[in-house]
């Protein structure tokens, strides 16, 4: 730990800069010692928006060159900072006000909490002194974020600020990675205390090592089974690509011939065409398979709670959480750790046996490969179809081909994320994003606006539904305004159709159609309002030429695009039809 400096011959760290504001350099007020505090922690930019709760925060984050990006809406705000982080890999940051402002940004803390997404959520409350006496926005916020959080807690000194901010970074990085909440009470924030008695962690040292590969004799079991296996299978989820372990996990599996299937963040970390890549055939593996491997990802729902693993293959399921193993589905082997240092332990091991497995999976990856040509070929017709409403499978066929090796791709919507995934595949790690396991609509936007930030040299295309675009859309003018303009397409059906579908086969035509419809609005006038391009779509030969427009008018106007997109409301994606998410 280091007492803060305040020798004016030192100012390169964020501790030798704390009093650079203030009229007595031997005080640094709250909102100084937070910024301080994020900036050891590898924050380089806040999202929020703006409250009298919180304000000492943007000027202690001036003087420590932290970049304050103002929203519209704390959703976005909250999104965004989900967004910053599974792009980063870093901590991410949303600031709010108290009350309306820490509630608003509650569903992007949920979805960050699904997600095992490192957010911290710093949010301002009433003065100590004001405690029970009714003050303005007050609200029982740290018994409010506790449910959806790792840790929850109130800030009760300033003195020890700095020092709650790296215990809740600390949390959020702790075993899976998930959002923390810190509440600062206004008086807190605000009041000056003596330098040399703030305490701020230096950079770097208030984390301990995460990078665990657990009781070494699993490792060696691993390598073992794999080495024996004919027909492997491995499915590598969220955690892979959020801990940055997918080229240990792909090589491993690569040198061992093994079919690799790939969900959420996960989605880019081979590229379509590569040997070992799949992605329309995970039930036929997970069916014939006599090892199966799940890297990263729960036996949620996503997984039929792991019923659609066959149930005589031997499961090996690798998680971060050791709550999460064998949660929901018994296996045969579970292993707590990080799954990129895990798997680079194993394929040292497996160097060391011998492959007696090698040509049983080279015909397994024959078979495979064989049903997942069949596969693609049986949805030719749909994603080729010419038909009038636009086919959306179409739609998402188009998209895929419009990618390139630099677009990062974010699917905001129910069927639309359902339906891209079968068509969309994206050509390099972290090109994908969706709204995870809580399901939220209206992510697409924060993501976006973040995505770009992080990567302005990167083309960003957010893909919505109306009902998701209709949610958040504003704050394209706050993309805009920071210089972080992207192509948003709506498939347009002027419907919540996801939920429609279940509520027509429940109740029919008669009473189906209650509380999903919505209006038939011309998205692309929306773009045009805020300076940028738009165009509507109502013939399938048009898509491609309207996004092609859209790239171009981006790249040289420097304003987000939208291409609006009119859909058939009649046609949803099988796993909707199935109800697959309720089961």
């Amino acid at each position: 730990m280091a007492r803060v400096s305040t020798d004016k011959r030192t100012s390169s760290t964020a501790e030798d800069t704390l009093a650079q504001k203030s009229r007595d350099e031997n005080v640094v007020s709250g909102g100084h010692l937070v910024a301080a505090a994020l900036k050891n922690e590898g924050v380089d930019t806040i999202f929020t928006l703006c409250g009298g709760h919180i304000i000492d925060i943007y000027d202690g984050c001036i003087d420590h060159g932290i970049r304050v990006v103002d929203v519209r809406h704390e959703q976005v705000a909250a999104h965004a900072a989900d967004g910053y982080a599974r792009q980063t890999g870093r901590l991410g940051c949303v600031v709010t006000t108290a009350g309306p402002g820490f509630t608003n940004a509650l569903t992007g803390i949920a979805t960050a909490f699904r997600s095992e997404s490192p957010v911290l959520h710093i949010g301002g409350q009433g003065a100590l002194t004001q405690h029970k006496m009714g003050s303005l926005q007050d609200l029982p916020h740290v018994d409010v974020a506790a449910p959806i959080t790792k840790f929850s807690a109130s800030v009760r000194s300033t003195e020890r600020i700095a020092d709650m901010v790296a215990m809740a970074a600390r949390e959020c990085f702790a075993g899976a990675p998930g959002p923390s909440y810190l509440e600062i009470p206004r008086d807190v924030l605000d009041r000056e205390v003596p330098a040399d008695k703030a305490i701020v962690p230096e950079a770097g040292r208030s984390r301990a090592s995460t990078k665990s590969i657990g009781d070494p004799a699993d490792i060696e079991k691993l390598a073992e089974l794999l080495a024996r296996s004919e027909r492997p299978a491995v499915l590598l989820g969220t955690q892979v690509w959020t801990c940055r372990g997918h080229e240990a996990a792909t090589g491993l599996f690569k040198a061992l011939n093994v079919p690799c299937y790939m969900n959420g963040a996960a989605r880019g970390l081979l590229p379509p065409g590569d040997p070992h890549y799949f992605n329309r055939t995970r039930g036929d593996a997970f069916g014939e398979a006599d090892v199966i491997v799940i890297v990263g990802t729960p036996f949620d729902f996503r997984m039929g709670y792991g019923r659609r693993l066959r149930a005589d293959a031997t499961v090996v399921h690798i998680d971060m959480d050791y709550r999460t193993v064998a949660k929901n589905r018994d296996v045969g082997l579970g292993m707590v750790g990080d799954p990129g240092a895990i798997l680079k332990a194993v394929h040292a091991a497996v160097g060391e046996r011998p492959d007696n497995g090698a040509e049983g999976r080279a015909r397994w990856l024959e078979h495979l490969r064989g049903l997942e040509d069949e596969r693609a070929a049986k949805l030719m017709p749909m994603f080729t179809s010419d038909a009038s409403p636009i086919h959306p499978w179409r739609v998402a066929w188009e998209l895929n081909e419009f990618l390139t090796e630099d677009t990062i791709y974010i699917g905001d919507g129910g069927d639309v994320v359902t339906i891209s995934a079968q068509a969309v595949e994206p050509r390099a790690p972290g090109n994908w994003m969706d709204p995870g396991a809580l399901g939220a609509l209206g992510v697409g936007t924060g993501f976006a606006l973040a995505s770009k930030l992080v990567h302005p040299e990167k083309e960003v295309l957010c893909y919505y539904g109306d009902g998701s675009f209709g949610m958040t859309a504003f704050d394209m003018e706050t993309a805009n305004r920071f210089g972080a303009p992207y192509i948003a397409v709506i498939g347009n059906n002027s419907a919540m159709n996801q939920i429609r579908y279940g509520q027509l086969s429940k109740y029919g035509e008669d009473r189906g159609n209650v509380g999903n419809l919505l209006g038939d609005v011309p998205f692309s006038k929306f773009a045009e309002m805020l300076g940028g391009y738009g165009e509507e779509v109502a013939d399938c030969r048009e898509i491609a030429p309207a996004l092609r427009r859209a790239r171009e008018s981006v790249r040289n106007s420097g304003k987000s695009a939208v291409v609006n997109i009119w859909v058939n409301a009649g046609e949803w994606a099988p796993g909707t039809k199935r109800q697959t998410m309720y089961k």
